[in-house]
């Protein structure tokens, strides 16, 4: 899937600082994950400098 790059879009070397800080899921269970989180703080940062 191509997404359309945002300037407000994480750099490679900036998800690389913040991968580690998202919590992992604590166990096993629950629904999957659907969407990458990277493309989630990516929307995220969007909502927040755009208002």
């Amino acid at each position: 899937m191509t997404s359309h790059r945002y300037p407000t879009d994480l750099t490679d070397s900036q998800w690389e600082l913040l991968r580690p800080l998202i919590e992992k899921p604590k166990s096993r269970g629950g629904r999957p994950r659907t969407h990458p989180l990277r493309e989630i703080v990516n929307g995220l940062f969007y909502v927040l400098r755009g208002g």
